[in-house]
C-alpha cells in the first residue's frame, strides 16, 4: 500500500524487521515449499492407496508407496525443524530491532516533548499494541507465502488430475473470498479502537500509581477504583468488540469453505459414479487438496487484514514520533565565551496567547542569575527556551553568536544543563544515578560528590546503594544534590535550575541553593520562588519578570533601594 500524501513513511520502521535477520527469514521461508512439498505428497498417496485397494493398475507397488510415505515423513519433519530454528528467532530479533529503533527516534524529541503530549500513546505502542504488530506484520508474512504456495501448487496438481472438477471449485471458491473481502476490513477499525483505549487506560493506570499517596490522603480509593474500573471496562468492551468481529471474519470463512468442500465433493462424486472421468482416488485427492485451497481463503484474507491493522499502529505511532522533534541545526560550539544574548523575544504556548513579550537581556559568561516573579509570569518558559524546548519563537537566542535554532541539539546539550524541581532518579545505584550509566575517571566522579554536597550520604550509605523507584529511598535534597552532580560530571559551562527548591524545606532548599552558587566558573540562571536576602545578595544579577515581561533587573540592594516591583515581592514574602 502507498503512502498517503499526509501520512508519515513506516518503510523505516519496518525496514527494523529485516535488518541483519535475513538468514533466519531465508531458512522461515524455505519452511514454506517444504511443508508444501510435504502436503502434496500425502494427497499423492492417498490417490494411490485408494486406487490401488480399488484395483486400479499402478506404475508403484506397495512398497514403492511405502518408500514415498517415508520421504513425506521426512519432509514434514524437516519442514517442523526449519520452523522451531527461525522463526522464533526472526520474530524475536525484528520485534526487539523494531522497539529499539523505536525508542532511538523517542529519544530525538525535543526535551520539553512531553509537556505536549501524553506518554501513554508511547507505552501502550511499546506493550499493547506490540502483539498485533508482532502477529500482523511478521508471524502472518510465513502464513501468506505458505498459505500462498500451497493454493499455486494444489490448483497445478487438481488441473492435471481433472481440469473440469478444478473449474467447479475455483467457481464455488468465488463464495468464500467476497465473504473475506467484505468482512475482513471490519478488523482493522476494531484493531485502532482497542489501541486507542488501550492507551487510555495506561494513562488512567500510571496516573492511579504515581498519585497513590495523594489517592490515601484524600480517602478517594473509591473515586479513583471507579475511575479505573471505568476505563478498564471500554478496554473490556474494545476487545470484545474486536474478538466479535474475528469470530464473525472466521466463521463467515468457516461457512463458505464447508460449502465449496461438500460442493466439490458431491461433483466429484458425480463424475466418478456417473461419467467416470475421475477415479474414487482422485476424487479423495481432491478433498484432501481442497484443504490448500481452503486455508488461503480463510487465513490470507484474515492475515491481510491483521497486517494492515498492524500497519495502521505503525503509522500511528510514527506520525507522533514526528511531532515535536527539534529541527537539527548545524552547528557546534564548545565553550561560551561572552554569554548568552535574549533579543526581542516572544513565545506563546497557543496562537494568539503569547506568554514572553519582547524579552531583551544579556547573560554573561561566568555569572549567576535569579529570576524570581509570581506563578505565570513566563520564568519556567523562558528558561525551557533556553534549552530549545520549542523553535517556535520570534526574535532571537544567541549563545555568543550562535543562535540558537542553528545549534545542534548534542552540542546545546553538551554546553548546557538542565535541574528541574522533580528530579528523576533510577532506580539503580547512587553511583548509576550520578554518572547516567556512563563511565567517568575516578578523581571526575569524586570531584562532583564534593562539590555537590553529596560526601555526607556516600559516607553513609555508599555508591552502591539502590535509590529505589524514583528515588524513593532518598530525600528530597539528597535527590537534588545528585542532580547538581550529574551537571558537575558532564562539566557543563551552563546550569539552568528550574524551582529546584520548591519542594524543600526551608534549612535543606538553602544547603541546595547554596551548593549551586558555590560553583564556580559556570554560568548559572536560577528560576526561584525563595527569596531570601542571604542568597540573593550572592547573585549578580536578579531579573524581576512579570506578565512574560523583564519588569526589573539589577543586584539586590540596588532593587530593594528602587522600591519597586521587586521590593513589593520581597516584602510580600517576608
Amino acid at each position: 500500500m502507498s503512502e498517503g500524501k499526509d501520512q508519515p513513511s513506516i518503510r523505516p520502521y519496518l525496514r527494523q524487521f529485516y535488518r541483519g535477520n535475513w538468514g533466519y527469514l531465508a531458512l522461515a521461508l524455505l519452511q514454506a515449499p517444504v511443508a508444501t512439498a510435504c502436503g502434496l505428497s500425502f494427497a499423492w498417496l492417498l490417490r494411490e492407496c485408494t486406487d490401488l485397494i480399488g484395483g486400479a493398475e499402478q506404475r508403484f507397488g506397495l512398497a514403492g508407496l511405502v518408500w514415498v510415505a517415508l520421504a513425506a515423513i521426512g519432509l514434514d519433519l524437516l519442514s517442523s525443524a526449519l520452523a522451531y530454528v527461525s522463526k522464533p528467532r526472526f520474530v524475536a530479533k525484528a520485534s526487539a530491532q523494531y522497539r529499539k529503533f523505536v525508542f532511538e527516534r523517542l529519544s530525538e524529541k525535543g526535551i520539553g516533548a512531553f509537556s505536549a503530549e501524553s506518554s501513554a500513546l508511547y507505552l501502550s505502542a511499546l506493550s499493547n499494541d506490540m502483539s498485533a504488530i508482532e502477529k500482523g506484520c511478521l508471524t502472518n508474512l510465513f502464513v501468506l507465502i505458505r498459505q500462498s504456495m500451497g493454493f499455486c501448487a494444489a490448483l497445478a496438481m487438481m488441473l492435471y488430475y481433472s481440469p473440469l472438477l478444478t473449474g467447479v471449485s475455483v467457481l464455488l471458491a468465488v463464495l468464500p473470498v467476497l465473504a473475506a473481502m467484505l468482512t475482513g476490513k471490519l478488523l482493522v477499525g476494531a484493531e485502532k479502537l482497542l489501541s486507542g483505549k488501550n492507551e487510555q487506560y495506561v494513562s488512567v493506570l500510571r496516573d492511579c500509581l504515581s498519585g497513590f499517596s495523594v489517592v490515601k490522603a484524600f480517602g478517594a480509593q473509591r473515586q479513583v477504583g471507579k475511575l479505573y474500573a471505568a476505563q478498564l471496562d471500554e478496554v473490556a468492551k474494545a476487545q470484545e468488540h474486536r474478538s466479535k468481529i474475528t469470530i464473525v471474519v472466521n466463521a463467515c470463512a468457516d461457512l463458505t469453505a464447508d460449502l465449496l468442500q461438500i460442493g466439490v465433493f458431491l461433483v466429484g462424486a458425480w463424475l466418478a459414479l456417473s461419467r467416470g472421468e475421475v477415479s474414487a482416488g482422485t476424487v479423495l485427492a481432491f478433498v484432501q487438496l481442497l484443504n490448500y485451497v481452503i486455508s488461503p481463503i480463510r487465513l490470507i484474507p484474515t492475515a491481510l487484514a491483521e497486517r494492515k491493522a498492524g500497519r495502521a499502529l505503525i503509522r500511528r505511532l510514527a506520525a507522533a514520533l514526528e511531532s515535536n522533534v527539534r529541527q537539527e541545526g548545524g552547528q557546534v560550539k564548545t565553550a561560551l565565551c561572552e554569554g548568552i544574548h535574549i533579543r526581542d523575544l516572544s513565545y506563546g504556548y497557543e496562537p494568539g496567547s503569547p506568554v514572553l513579550h519582547r524579552l531583551s537581556f544579556d547573560f554573561e559568561a561566568g555569572k549567576s542569575y535569579a529570576i524570581v516573579g509570581a506563578s505565570g509570569s513566563g520564568k519556567s518558559t523562558l528558561l525551557n527556551l533556553l534549552m530549545a524546548s520549542s523553535s517556535g519563537y520570534e526574535g532571537q537566542i544567541t549563545y555568543d553568536e550562535t543562535e540558537l535554532r542553528q545549534m545542534a541539539s548534542q552540542a546545546l546539550y553538551q554546553l548546557v544543563s538542565l535541574i528541574q524541581q522533580n528530579v528523576f532518579i533510577f532506580n539503580a545505584s547512587i553511583r548509576d544515578n550520578l554518572t547516567m550509566f556512563s563511565d567517568f575517571p575516578e578523581a571526575e566522579v569524586e570531584q562532583a560528590i564534593q562539590r555537590s554536597g553529596l560526601s555526607g550520604l556516600i559516607a553513609q550509605r555508599g555508591e552502591g546503594y539502590l535509590c529505589g523507584e524514583s528515588g524513593s529511598a532518598l530525600s528530597g535534597g539528597e535527590k537534588q544534590r545528585i542532580s547538581i552532580a550529574r551537571s558537575l560530571l558532564k562539566q557543563t559551562q551552563v546550569l539552568l535550575v528550574d524551582e529546584a527548591t520548591a519542594a524543600l524545606d526551608a534549612q535543606t532548599a538553602y544547603q541546595v541553593s547554596s551548593a549551586i552558587l558555590d560553583i564556580e566558573g559556570l554560568t548559572r540562571i536560577v528560576v526561584t520562588h525563595a527569596l531570601d536576602a542571604a542568597l540573593l545578595r550572592r547573585y549578580d544579577c536578579i531579573l524581576a519578570m512579570k506578565n512574560g515581561q523583564i519588569a526589573e533587573a539589577g543586584d539586590f540592594e540596588s532593587l530593594m533601594g528602587r522600591k519597586g516591583y521587586f521590593y513589593s515581592l520581597f516584602t510580600v514574602s517576608q
